[in-house]
């Protein structure tokens, strides 16, 4: 292979190489502009669920046909009387650490939901909270299996780190079918004497980096092209020069 057809090969290696990767860095953006548009429509949706007018929460026939994306941060308010029993989760809110209070609130026979009361501090832990109040308004949440970070849940011995509803429930020795599968963040409501739990602290907050995301893919894809076109101006200096060199040495 001579010289000249060597650097041909390396000169179309290298602009397949950085076309790949424009084309690649291209799709990446183009990518993100849909995200892009698709967390901005959650974000609009889940404002205007969290600001309309409360709804009745989904009745059991519906629990089985409800999707996740449908229902979460919906505003809802139940008619109830909370039955016997808590469960304290893990948590840190802008009051710092503590925990959330969840407890079984029953909607009608075989219907409960279990409803995240508010926030405690760690040194009210061990003190008597008497759940009262016959409505509850809030927010319907996702339930949160398993545990939260690095930290997996403890049924046996009431350990909590995430709002697990099925697992709470049957630690309360309810009948899981006659739970929702999801619990409700109330709201703000009159606290106990000693002010606690503190409702109404449902963080409804989504990151959304696609537009510095789609930015960065486009730019590097417009930096493979410009590489590409380096290549291609090198190949061509480089070929002018041996054409150069082989015109003077035919003298």
């Amino acid at each position: 292979m001579s010289k000249q057809s060597g650097r041909t090969v390396k000169t179309a290696l290298a602009v397949f190489i950085t076309l790949s990767l424009a084309v690649g860095f291209t799709w990446l953006g183009i990518w993100q502009v849909h995200r892009l548009a698709w967390k901005n429509d959650l974000i609009a949706r889940i404002e205007t669920r969290i600001h309309a007018p409360p709804s009745p929460v989904p009745g059991r026939a519906a629990w089985a046909g409800l999707e996740p994306s449908d229902i979460e941060y919906r505003r809802v308010t139940a008619n109830g009387v909370f039955l016997d029993g808590e469960a304290l989760v893990k948590a840190v809110t802008k009051l710092g650490g503590g925990f959330w209070v969840i407890a079984p609130f029953q909607i009608e026979p075989g219907v409960i939901a279990l409803v995240n009361r508010g926030f405690i501090p760690s040194e009210a832990r061990d003190e008597r909270r008497d759940a009262t109040g016959t409505t509850i308004t809030g927010l319907i949440r996702l339930t949160e299996p398993e545990g939260g970070f690095l930290r997996a849940n403890e049924p046996g011995n009431d350990r909590w780190f995430s709002r697990d509803v099925d697992a709470i429930a049957e630690r309360m020795g309810l009948d899981i079918k006659t739970v929702a599968p999801f619990f409700l963040d109330a709201d703000a409501i009159a606290p106990l004497s000693d002010g606690f739990p503190v409702g109404g602290l449902t963080v409804v907050q989504f990151k959304n980096n696609h537009l510095v995301y789609l930015i960065t893919w486009f730019a590097l894809a417009l930096m493979a092209l410009g590489a590409t076109v380096l290549v291609v101006m090198h190949a061509n200096g480089t070929n002018d020069e041996d054409a150069q060199e082989g015109a003077v040495q035919r003298r």
